[in-house]
Parts: structure tokens; C-alpha cells; sequence
């Protein structure tokens, strides 16, 4: 189905029925992505001593409880709640709509080599998504499509949908690329590591206070008044879709906690109407 979508002083079309899949698929029986070692996410047949929630063993229907860590078993999606000591839901903060947004492959830049900063300190042997490289991906980009920036690291192999992020050292952001995109009011921003902080940061979550304009250090967030922006990790972009302008849809339960599974889908731009 073919729709279109005024954005800025423009009418755009895209095929609604054609969405690209930017989420990991959780797979309770197979390889699936963990960060911090954390119990695999899993799911089993509810029993209860007389029924059994599966048919393969004589039950009625398929009834499964699930059990998971949405920041660390997959694709989730997250609020400002997530760094607060108020309990704010990211499906209060997040109501859902097609989002402009920009698909973008950044290579990061050894840390040791940047002049850009970090707290806590830079350490030898890590990466980082720097002002720098963001600044030439994104100075000239379409504003109206900024609302969203999705970023696909290089390299880009597969092996992102199962990787142990505990025994893998991924690039984060710096400072300065953090401010960047404030400046540039991106607001959800997707990503296809496991955070956008450093794993071990001694609890800081630097760019994360920076993104949903928090003090450093500090948790007291009023929930009316709060920031609206989302932070979705653990994506992956495969490598046949090109950057440029989609339409996003972040698709999530409604969970009323500061995270939760996400379905990330974008609609490629076929044309515009003057």
C-alpha cells in the first residue's frame, strides 16, 4: 500500500507494506545477543501440576512464560527512566508515530587517537563514536529527517545477532558526539551496540545523562517534565539497506518499566512531491 507523508514543505511516498527490519529477532532456543553475562533470555511451558502449556505434551494450547533482560538479552528500546530513581516508562514517554530519520555507517576512531573525551578517563584499545565523524555524516544531511538518527557501525557482520558483548569491546560515544547530536536535536536515537556508553563506565552512563539532559551524577527527574527522546540499542542494519531518509516505526509493548523489547522498522523514501 502505497502512502505519502508531508514532511517539512514536502509530500513524500513510501509502501507501508514494505518495512525493513532493523530489530534482532530473540531467539528463546538459539544464539542471541548478552551483555554482562546476564541469564539468557528463555522461555518454557507454564505448568501448574495439571495443565501443561504445551500440545506437543497433551496440552489444550501453547502457553509459555517468558523470561528476559530487555537492556541485555536484545533489541530494546529505553527512557529517561532508565537513569532515574522516579519509575518513568519509556510507553509513557514513547506513544508511537512514523519518525523522519537518517540511516547512517560510521567507522569508529581509535580512542588513544582522538582528541575527543570520556568520563571516566579513555583506556587504550577502545573506540569511539566521535564528533567528528558524525559532523561529516550529518552536516549536510535533510534537517526535516533528523528527528531520528539510526547508526550501523563497521565492521557490520552478522555475527552482531549473537555476539557475547561481555567478552567483546565495542565503540561507544564520546563526549562531544553525544553533544552533537543534542545540538542537532535528534530525538531517538538508535544504535546497534549494546550501549552507548562505555560497558564498564563505574556506573556513570555519561552520554546518556548528556542525551536526556540530566545532570551528571544525578537521578532526581521529574516525571512531567522530563525528556521525551528515546535511546534504542542492539539493532542491526544489514548491510543491504543504504543510508539515507526512511520513515521510522519503534514498535514496543506496553510495558510500563524504562525499557522494553523493541521492533525497530523503517520505510524506505521511493520519491517526493514538490
Amino acid at each position: 500500500m502505497i502512502c505519502s507523508a508531508i514532511i517539512g514543505d514536502k509530500t513524500y511516498s513510501f509502501d507501508a507494506g514494505a518495512p525493513l527490519d532493523i530489530s534482532i529477532p530473540l531467539q528463546f532456543d538459539g544464539p542471541q545477543p548478552n551483555l554482562f553475562g546476564v541469564p539468557a533470555a528463555s522461555s518454557k511451558a507454564y505448568e501448574d501440576g495439571k495443565f501443561v502449556g504445551d500440545t506437543r505434551r497433551g496440552g489444550g494450547c501453547n502457553f509459555d512464560e517468558v523470561r528476559l533482560i530487555p537492556h541485555c538479552n536484545g533489541t530494546h528500546t529505553e527512557c529517561v527512566g532508565h537513569i532515574a530513581h522516579e519509575r518513568i516508562s519509556v510507553s509513557a514517554i514513547h506513544k508511537g508515530s512514523l519518525i523522519p530519520a537518517m540511516v547512517v555507517t560510521v567507522e569508529p576512531e581509535e580512542a588513544s587517537s582522538s582528541s575527543e573525551s570520556y568520563k571516566p578517563e579513555k583506556r587504550s584499545g577502545e573506540w569511539l563514536i566521535t564528533a567528528k565523524k558524525l559532523f561529516y555524516l550529518l552536516s549536510e544531511a535533510d534537517k526535516d529527517f533528523l528527528q531520528g538518527l539510526i547508526i550501523r557501525t563497521k565492521p557490520n557482520d552478522p555475527s552482531k545477532k549473537s555476539l557475547n558483548y561481555l567478552d567483546r569491546e565495542t565503540a561507544y560515544f564520546s563526549l562531544e558526539a553525544m553533544n552533537y547530536l543534542v545540538d542537532l536535536d535528534i530525538k531517538h536515537l538508535l544504535v546497534d551496540l549494546p550501549s552507548v556508553d562505555r560497558k564498564f563506565d563505574e556506573g556513570r552512563l555519561s552520554t546518556h545523562h548528556i542525551f536526556w539532559d540530566v545532570m551528571q551524577g544525578s537521578h532526581d527527574i521529574d516525571p512531567a517534565a522530563c525528556s521525551l527522546k528515546t535511546i534504542t540499542e542492539l539493532i542491526y542494519v544489514d548491510d543491504k539497506i543504504p543510508d539515507g531518509r526512511y520513515l521510522l516505526d519503534i514498535q514496543i509493548p506496553s510495558f510500563l518499566s524504562d525499557a522494553a523489547p523493541s521492533r525497530p522498522l523503517i520505510y524506505e523514501v521511493k520519491s517526493s512531491v514538490s
